[in-house]
């Protein structure tokens, strides 16, 4: 650890502050040691035993169509043991909580996407969730604004609303994430992206302006903003794109192709969670994920964590 000093009138002085922050510091770092090696030696049999048992529901990635996104990103993918390598954002004694930061306003059935979606995040990462106080549109300046020169359509940029949040992340943040209900646009050559995340800046935001409109049918906006959600934190925990499984980590590039994947995540994206967020009661996670998913008439997905509790518990 490097101690600074402060120099004054020709003499030494030892900052107290510094030492204080010193003492947090060292603990906070011995706490995240004991956690790592926790999880990096006891878990590890475990998690991929685990992964094993859930395995056969899951099935090999679909062949590319079209616009897809792997048609125009080539990706390699990233495996459970590449991630356990990659030294990933995770909750810590310092960093325990998930913040969700409306921007802009929302009506009555939007304000319930965005209460079931942090419960859900919670549910599926199995740490704290807590909103922020909403942030109003006009925090974003004109030259942050577009309308798309084809669809008419009001846009913000997400470079700037990830600095924004970058700025007044909370110090205890394992990550941020901003929900609006405007469509975004990430820059120059784009048309828009459902919402956008950093691996590194713990970041995210993403959007329900595509998601349909859940006074029509609830079930579907919901299904397609929880899967954006758990996507997007999984990048903030540095989870990058599945392309061996149907995951939720695999990426989109239109609404027909993220329709096309499930909301739940591969074996190898599972253990990240498992392994990061220390998810020991895996199979109880499952049945608080499918509870919470039949009551709002998710009935597909409920059905499949059903299975891979049932997986868990009677491993073949």
């Amino acid at each position: 650890m490097i101690v600074r000093y402060a120099r004054t009138y020709g003499g030494w002085v030892f900052p107290a502050l510094l030492l204080i922050g010193g003492i947090f510091l060292v603990a906070d770092l011995i706490a995240t040691q004991k956690r790592a090696s926790r999880a990096k030696t006891m878990d590890l049999p475990a998690i991929r035993a685990a992964m094993r048992n859930i395995t056969p529901l899951h099935e090999p990635k679909s062949p590319t169509q079209p616009g897809d996104w792997l048609e125009s990103h080539t990706e390699k993918g990233q495996t459970f043991d590449e991630y356990l390598t990659s030294r990933p954002n995770r909750p810590t004694a310092s960093r325990t909580t998930i913040y969700l930061q409306p921007l802009g306003e929302f009506d009555e059935e939007q304000s319930r996407l965005l209460d079931d979606t942090e419960a859900m995040l919670g549910l599926f990462f199995a740490t704290p969730v807590k909103r922020l106080d909403a942030i109003g549109m006009d925090v974003i300046p004109d030259h942050a604004r577009r309308t798309h020169p084809s669809w008419d359509v009001k846009q913000i940029l997400t470079s700037y609303v990830l600095d924004l949040l970058r700025k007044q992340r909370p110090r205890d943040a394992v990550a941020v994430i901003a929900l609006t209900s405007s469509d975004l646009w990430p820059g120059e050559g784009w048309n828009f992206v459902f919402g956008e995340a950093s691996l590194t800046d713990r970041v995210g935001v993403w959007s329900l302006a595509r998601v349909g409109d859940p006074k029509e049918n609830y079930p579907l906006s919901l299904r397609r903003t929880l899967k954006t959600a758990v996507h997007e934190t999984g990048h903030m925990l540095g989870i990058q794109h599945c392309i061996a499984h149907q995951c939720g980590m695999n990426g989109s590039n239109n609404l027909e192709e993220s329709d096309r994947t499930p909301l739940w995540f591969c074996p190898a994206c599972e253990a990240k969670v498992w392994w990061a967020c220390e998810i020991s009661d895996r199979a109880g996670r499952y049945e608080k994920l499918g509870d919470f998913t039949r009551n709002r008439k998710l009935t597909e997905v409920a059905d499949f964590w059903d299975k891979s509790r049932a997986a868990l518990e009677s491993p073949r």
